[in-house]
């Protein structure tokens, strides 16, 4: 027999039914009611953030450290309008998660709140579901969880205010899922494919964020071949201490793996799009056999066109390859036997050329790189400063790398360090975000951290400026103080909120910020004032 309930009580049973305890939020007419059921009826655990987009972004960034589908909640109207930008953020980083919105009254289609929401979430690249009738919450609850998971991309669960006090009677399903078919590469393709591969005297297997869960069996091939290993951005960390591991592809590589990949002649490409700041805009490409490998068939030939593309399993076609080549007795290429690995991940820290009163901001993130703990969380936020972040500062694993630069969008770095740490609790997070970003959307959440008790390190890059458009107006000897800002003291602000700021404007600043960090109780926040002058460009 099936229990009795309210319409509020059931949607909160239902997400309950689907594993999930914690909640991201900020409660509205329309889901307050909802939020008491999971955390009062279910014991879950509810985390209120200061702003409604914040908290799709905190359950997006822990979704993807956790592995679970992330789950915020909202009201109707502008809560909803609020979460655009950071839905869009989750359906670019093809991130599964579900965003139980409110909705005005049926009853009342000239609600000051009403507006047409199905179309605002189609907007954003977001799935929608609607909630249709009392009596079909369970279902409507598990057809969202399971467009999440199968769709990877945030999924809206549009809840009508008017439903929420009718009573129903709970049944809940959830639909299982295996999200990762294994397809198995075979036929024409393949032999053409392995024929390229065995024919390479110079071959690189690159890997992307579709391929993370292959490591093991990458390493085989490549070991096999006698090949380099790369990543995308998103599949940074996938092979640290492999000895011809050349990390990041593309616009971010090492000037010796950036040489390296042009003299190669064959590219094994494993779960990447190969978006254009991997290719270089096609030119690390070119006069080079590809060989692309995608469960996604949306992901292959969307800008590099391959000689060979198999809509496969990432494991399963490396192992398939593997196998045919040791039948053919296919000897190694020998390619890395002329490499010194230890070169391939050396990225040069230049001169330091800083006014006064500021940091190098290179030289200052080669020193962050070998005190910051070791077993963190690396979170970055968008704009100028992070690329050199992602060259720099190591990340343990892909799981642990949460990149914010989806949308292109800055000012979401923070939010997301939240949801990383809570999916984390056991481990620090560290997170990069400029000054811009931060006064942008940082400090609309620091104090939930502080609220929150995470272990939280900020470093903030503040050059008192946008730093890309200030550059803009100097490549074009235009005065560029429309870009700049007198910021208040970032460290006196983070105090406030109730963490720890630290004001670092010299090398002996940032010794004494660092030793701070061993003693840590609550976020710190350490500000590393910049010449705005003297920063590196963006490489991308």
């Amino acid at each position: 027999m099936t229990d009795q309930m309210h319409v509020h009580q059931s949607i909160a049973r239902a997400v309950g039914d689907h594993g999930i305890t914690t909640m991201f939020g900020l409660m509205g007419d329309a889901n307050l009611f909802m939020v008491d059921s999971f955390v009062c009826d279910c014991g879950g655990r509810f985390v209120p953030a200061a702003h409604e987009g914040s908290s799709v972004l905190m359950a997006l960034s822990f979704a993807h450290v956790s592995g679970q589908v992330g789950v915020a909640t909202v009201t109707h109207g502008p809560a909803l309008t609020n979460c655009t930008t950071a839905l869009t953020e989750g359906v670019r980083g093809h991130i599964p998660m579900v965003l139980l919105a409110g909705d005005t009254p049926v009853s009342n289609p000239r609600h000051l709140q009403g507006i047409d929401q199905r179309e605002l979430v189609k907007s954003t690249g977001a799935g929608f579901v609607q909630l249709r009738a009392p009596e079909t919450t369970g279902a409507d609850v598990a057809r969202a969880f399971y467009r999440a998971q199968v769709e990877r991309r945030p999924i809206v669960l549009n809840m009508p205010a008017d439903f929420m006090w009718q009573e129903v009677a709970h049944d809940c399903r959830p639909l299982s899922v295996f999200t990762n078919p294994g397809g198995v590469a075979e036929g024409d393709t393949l032999d053409q494919a392995i024929g390229m591969i065995a024919s390479a005297r110079r071959p690189i297997i690159l890997a992307g964020g579709g391929a993370v869960g292959a490591r093991d069996r990458l390493i085989k091939l490549a070991d096999r071949l006698e090949a380099p290993l790369a990543t995308t951005l998103k599949a940074k960390g996938l092979f640290n201490d492999h000895p011809y591991n050349m990390d990041i592809f593309g616009t971010l590589s090492t000037p010796a793996a950036y040489d390296l990949i042009a003299k190669s002649d064959c590219i094994v490409c494993f779960g990447t799009g190969l978006h254009d700041f991997t290719s270089d805009r096609g030119k690390l490409m070119k006069d080079k056999r590809i060989v692309q490998v995608d469960i996604e068939a949306t992901a292959i030939g969307g800008s590099i066109h391959p000689d060979a593309a198999l809509v496969a399993d990432a494991g399963l076609t490396a192992e398939t390859i593997l196998y045919w080549l040791d039948e053919a007795e296919i000897p190694g290429s020998g390619f890395t036997k002329e490499l010194d690995g230890e070169t391939l991940t050396a990225h040069p820290l230049g001169t330091d050329k800083t006014a006064p009163g500021c940091v190098n901001y290179v030289h200052a993130l080669d020193r962050l790189e070998q005190a910051l703990p070791k077993d963190r969380v690396l979170v970055t936020d968008g704009g100028r400063f992070m690329t050199e972040v992602w060259c720099r500062i190591s990340a343990p694993d892909p799981r642990s790398f949460v990149v914010t630069a989806n949308f292109g969008s800055i000012g979401l770095g923070l939010q997301e360090a939240i949801g990383a740490g809570l999916a984390a609790p056991e481990r620090p997070v560290v997170m990069f975000t400029g000054d811009g970003g931060f006064m942008m959307g940082g400090i609309n959440e620091f104090n939930t951290a502080v609220r929150l008790g995470l272990d939280l390190i900020v470093i903030l890059a503040n050059d008192s400026a946008y730093g890309a458009e200030h550059i803009q107006f100097l490549d074009r000897k235009m005065d560029p103080s429309l870009t700049e800002f007198d910021w208040p003291s970032f460290a006196e602000v983070a105090t406030a909120l109730g963490g720890q700021g630290i004001e670092v404007r010299s090398a002996d600043d940032l010794e004494l910020a660092l030793s701070a960090l061993d003693t840590r109780t609550k976020p710190v926040l350490i500000d590393l004032r910049l010449d705005p002058n003297d920063v590196p460009r963006m490489r991308i």
